[in-house]
C-alpha cells in the first residue's frame, strides 16, 4: 500500500507535469513524497503568490499543459489568492492544489481551518474538493481538463490532509487518460464566408490579436492572414511577439488612428475591456468581425457582425484562404505606415533625451540594446512596464511577459524562476519597478 499524495503525483505525471511550485507545508507534504518517486522537480519559494505566479507564467511557456501550485491550507492558500486572481483574468490554465484539515474533523476548527473553495470560486474555472483518497487521480484530470479547455484559467483542488496521506494502492487504481483538451474546431464555412464578405467589402480594416491567439498557438496563421491580405495588424495582451515585430504587417504606434479610421476591425481574441474602452475605440459605423475560443465571448460590450468561434488559428487560416487574391491592403498599410514612421520620430526625442533624472523612455531605449534574440523579458510593474512595452521589442527567439490585465505587481522574479526553469539555455530579463520588486524580491533566495 501507498498514500494519496504519491497517487496526485503519479496524476500530474501523466498530466505533462515536469515541476510544481510551492512553499513547504505539512497539509500537502504527501504531494512532494510523491513528486519524488515521480521525478518532478519541486520548487519551493518564500510565499505562496511567488509559487502561483510561477504556475502562471510556465503554463504561458508551455501551450498545452498547465502550470502547477501546491499550497498548504489556510494562509498558504490565501497568500496564493492573488496569484489566481492574476491568472484568471490572464486566461493561464493553472492547477492549484490546496491543503486542508482532516476530514475526519470538517467544520471543527482544525488547524488552518478554512472554506477554500468558496474563497477560490469566484476566481477560477473550477474548485472542488476530494475527499476519497482512491478518487485524487479522477479529481486531478477533472481540474486539469476545465483548466485547459475552451478559453483556459485557472482550476483549484482541496485535499484534507487524511485524505491525501490516507492508504491506497496506487498500481491498482486506474489512472484517468490525459489528452489534448485545447480548442480545435473550427467555425462552419458559411460562417467564414460571411467573415470573407466582410473583409473583402473593406476600405481601412484593422486586425487587433489578442492573448487567445497564443492559446491558439496562432502565430503562423496570423502571419498568413496578413500577408495574404497586406492588412495592418495591432497586438495586445499575449500576443505581442506572435507576429514578428519587424513585419512589414507589424504596427504599433498608430493604434488610435487607425482605429478612427477603420471601416472593419477584425478582433482576433482581443476582448472589448479596459484597454479598447469597452468598445468605444471603435467608430459606431465599423463594421466587427470577432474571432475567439468560446461563444460567450463573442459580443462582450459591443455587438459583433460576425463571430468565428474556435482555434484562432484555424480560423484565421480558414480566412486567409477564403480571401486570397481577392483583396490587397498594401496601399491603405503603406499610407499607415508613413505615420508610424512619423510617430517613431516623434518618439525619437524622448529616446534619446539626455535630461537627469533620466527619462522613463531613454531608460528603456539603453535596456532595450541589451535584449538578445533569444532572450525571454518579463515586466514587472505599473508605469515602466507601460513604457517598457512601448520601446522593447520581443525577442524573435525568445519572449515577453507581464501581468495581464489584472495589472498584478510582484510577478518579475516568479515568472523569472518558472522562465529559467522551462528554458535554461536562456538569458531571462526582468524590468522592474520598485514598487514590484519589493512585492517578491526576495524570490531571488
Amino acid at each position: 500500500m501507498s498514500h494519496g499524495g504519491r497517487l496526485a503525483a503519479r496524476a500530474l505525471k501523466a498530466a505533462g507535469v515536469e515541476c510544481v511550485f510551492t512553499l513547504s507545508g505539512g497539509h500537502v507534504m504527501g504531494i512532494y513524497d510523491g513528486c519524488l518517486d515521480e521525478g518532478i522537480t519541486v520548487v519551493d519559494v518564500r510565499h505562496e503568490q511567488a509559487a502561483v505566479h510561477a504556475a502562471d507564467a510556465w503554463a504561458r511557456l508551455h501551450p498545452g499543459r498547465v502550470g502547477v501550485a501546491i499550497l498548504t491550507a489556510g494562509p498558504g492558500v490565501t497568500d496564493g489568492v492573488t496569484g489566481v486572481a492574476n491568472a484568471w483574468r490572464a486566461n493561464s490554465p493553472i492547477l492549484v492544489i490546496g491543503g486542508q484539515g482532516p476530514f475526519a474533523n470538517l467544520r471543527r476548527g482544525s488547524l488552518q481551518e478554512m472554506d477554500h473553495v468558496s474563497v477560490m470560486r469566484p476566481i477560477t474555472k473550477w474548485a472542488d474538493a476530494c475527499y476519497q483518497t482512491e478518487r485524487i487521480a479522477e479529481y486531478i484530470e477533472l481540474a486539469v481538463r476545465t483548466a485547459l479547455s475552451g478559453v483556459p484559467g485557472p482550476a483549484f483542488l482541496e485535499i484534507p490532509m487524511d485524505v491525501l496521506h490516507g492508504p491506497v494502492d496506487v498500481d491498482a487504481t486506474p489512472m484517468p487518460r490525459f489528452r489534448d483538451y485545447r480548442v480545435a474546431a473550427t467555425a462552419p464555412p458559411a460562417a467564414i464566408e460571411a467573415a470573407a464578405e466582410l473583409v473583402v467589402a473593406a476600405e481601412h480594416p484593422m486586425l487587433m490579436a489578442g492573448t487567445s491567439l497564443k492559446w491558439s498557438e496562432g502565430g503562423e496563421a496570423l502571419t498568413r492572414f496578413v500577408e495574404a491580405t497586406s492588412m495592418p495588424c495591432f497586438t495586445n495582451g499575449m500576443a505581442r511577439g506572435l507576429l514578428d515585430m519587424d513585419h512589414p504587417q507589424f504596427f504599433n504606434r498608430t493604434r488610435k488612428d487607425a482605429l478612427a479610421r477603420a471601416d472593419l476591425v477584425v478582433l482576433a481574441g482581443t476582448p472589448l475591456d479596459f484597454r479598447m474602452k469597452f468598445g468605444d475605440s471603435i467608430p459606431p459605423d465599423t463594421k466587427i468581425l470577432q474571432l475567439d475560443l468560446d461563444e460567450t465571448l463573442i459580443g462582450q460590450n459591443r455587438s459583433a457582425d460576425i463571430g468565428l468561434v474556435g482555434n484562432l488559428g484555424s480560423n484565421l487560416d480558414a480566412l486567409a484562404d477564403a480571401v486570397s487574391g481577392r483583396v490587397d491592403f498594401s496601399a491603405y498599410s503603406a499610407e499607415l505606415r508613413r505615420a508610424e514612421d512619423a510617430a517613431e520620430t516623434a518618439l525619437a526625442a524622448q529616446l534619446d533625451n539626455d535630461d537627469v533624472p533620466i527619462d522613463p523612455m531613454r531608460l528603456c531605449r539603453e535596456i532595450a540594446a541589451a535584449v538578445t534574440d533569444d532572450m525571454i523579458v518579463i515586466g514587472d510593474g505599473g508605469d515602466i512596464v507601460a513604457q517598457a512595452s512601448k520601446v522593447l521589442k520581443v525577442p524573435p527567439r525568445g519572449a515577453w511577459m507581464d501581468p495581464g490585465p489584472l495589472g498584478t505587481l510582484g510577478v518579475g522574479m516568479p515568472f523569472a524562476l518558472a522562465a529559467q526553469l522551462a528554458h535554461p539555455d536562456q538569458r531571462v530579463m526582468i524590468v522592474y519597478g520598485d514598487g514590484a520588486f519589493g512585492l517578491n524580491g526576495f524570490e531571488y533566495d
